[in-house]
């Protein structure tokens, strides 16, 4: 017993030690920014020199998830360290945020950080429904600037940097004018193969190229006015995105397209520059990240895992996999009916648990109550509108049928053959081994994180309110 409260006695010190000499937090968080596409991570058309700054300075992660490919749940998921099936109405897009677990945003305020951020922050979503004065990532600011204006001299804070620049605007193309300033050229660019090679899908991948400009020129502007204002190597630096792209297959799927982001972190001297970083890790677990540096110990609630020690270089145990999982996307279906998905990701293997199968994946064909178009959980661009048009003919149907077309209740994608993720080999006697092995995983995943879904008859996620509008 004496021993235990000696442990005890000096954990307490050793976080109130680390307390005395708080960093700053500053996260920049991308919208719809899919893995390999920075400079650093080798993709020659990924104009990113920000991004690849951090990474030298700091640390690359190379397997980042996000633990749902949708924005708000997957927010919601970095804002309390859970997993989310665990957070309730959070984990559909354009919940409420009941106020029943610790937020990592808050709990840093009342630990004596100035909070707040810039651009889109928890959203989509209705917080004051659920009671909020203000979005749960804080109070809104014109920018870095500003915010630093207003906080106390000397005050630690914690900074969300919310940019929007690679999401499609309802189908238009507004960065094709940065993409072919950057020196981008849609003839020259790698058309992947779960989609046709088009002057629809060569323009659209261009704007997106585009938008990663303008996601990577805002990242370093706000490097810029830290550094100015002296804080640069006192600040904890997180660059990531919440989701993967929005192309057809991508957001809203727990494919890589949809759920494997780009991750660097940069921590002045308390993590190693130039360092890379192969174990799997999950953008929930940056919520007792941003805790334990800061010098406070995560609450009992947050399952996630803090990075620190591997910021620290030290040797990451028990991060050989990384679970992904998806309820309602868009209220697209009849009856406001979800589409729900638990997935286990490691280096050999996606293994993907269809819920319901009956159920149309990417929203009902005749239901348009989002995008004015069918199968709404996919956004509206110009490659789906070829799609839709070419679903019967030769030039079309085998990409329709892999993007829209109903799925089997398990997936499984042997990587090392297969790493597009394009052929189904669950029904494959020669994967049966590894089949069971994956399933194994996902089971145990549910039963350890108390997962509602446990319960094959359960759907209170299709009863939860959706309080996104239609467009006019």
């Amino acid at each position: 017993m004496r021993l235990t409260a000696t442990l005890c006695l000096l954990l307490v010190s050793a976080l109130h030690a680390g307390a005395a000499d708080r960093p700053n937090i500053l996260l920049i968080l991308g919208d719809n920014w899919r893995f390999p596409h920075a400079g650093i991570l080798g993709d020659p058309h990924a104009r990113t020199p920000a991004f690849d700054r951090i990474a030298q300075e700091g640390v690359l992660f190379t397997h980042a998830f996000n633990p749902a490919p949708s924005c708000s749940p997957c927010r919601s998921s970095l804002l309390t360290g859970r997993a989310v099936h665990e957070l309730g109405e959070r984990a559909s897009l354009w919940s409420g945020f009941p106020q029943d677990t610790p937020v990592v945003t808050q709990l840093l305020r009342e630990a004596g950080y100035a909070i707040g951020y810039q651009g889109k922050p928890w959203a989509p979503g209705n917080a004051e429904v659920s009671g909020w004065k203000e979005n749960p990532v804080g109070p809104k600011f014109a920018g870095l600037e500003a915010f630093l204006q207003a906080r106390r001299p000397g005050q630690p804070f914690f900074f969300w940097v919310g940019n929007t620049d690679t999401a499609t605007k309802a189908g238009r193309r507004p960065y094709l004018d940065d993409a072919r300033q950057a020196g981008l050229d849609p003839a020259r660019l790698t058309i992947p193969p779960e989609l046709p090679d088009c002057e629809e899908v060569r323009l659209d991948l261009l704007n997106y190229y585009g938008g990663i400009v303008r996601l990577d020129r805002e990242a370093a502007a706000v490097l810029a006015t830290l550094a100015a204002a002296g804080e640069l190597d006192r600040t904890l630096i997180v660059y990531c995105s919440d989701n993967g792209w929005q192309m057809p297959r991508g957001l809203g799927n727990c494919y890589d397209q949809g759920s494997r982001v780009p991750l660097a972190v940069r921590w002045g001297k308390a993590a190693r520059p130039a360092t890379k970083v192969d174990a799997f890790v999950n953008l929930g677990d940056l919520a007792p990240t941003f805790l334990e540096a800061a010098g406070l110990r995560p609450p009992s609630t947050m399952t996630m895992r803090s990075l620190t020690g591997l910021l620290r270089g030290e040797t990451a145990a028990g991060r050989e996999a990384v679970f992904i999982e998806r309820e309602r996307h868009a209220d697209v279906r009849h009856g406001h009916l979800s589409y729900p998905m638990r997935a286990v990701r490691t280096r050999d293997f996606l293994y993907v648990r269809n819920l319901r199968p009956d159920r149309w994946p990417a929203g009902d064909p005749d239901n348009l109550f989002l995008h004015g178009r069918p199968f709404g959980d996919v956004d509206t661009t110009a490659t789906k509108d070829f799609l839709l048009a070419h679903q019967h003919d030769a030039l079309g149907r085998p990409f329709f049928a892999r993007i829209f077309g109903k799925r089997a209740r398990e997936e499984l994608y042997d990587l090392r053959k297969d790493p597009d993720q394009l052929t189904n080999i669950a029904a494959d006697p020669a994967y049966a081994a590894d089949l069971a092995a994956q399933r194994a995983r996902v089971d145990a995943w549910m039963r350890d994180t108390h997962d509602p879904r446990l319960d094959e008859a359960y759907d209170a996620w299709d009863r939860f309110p959706y309080y996104g509008k239609a467009p006019k």
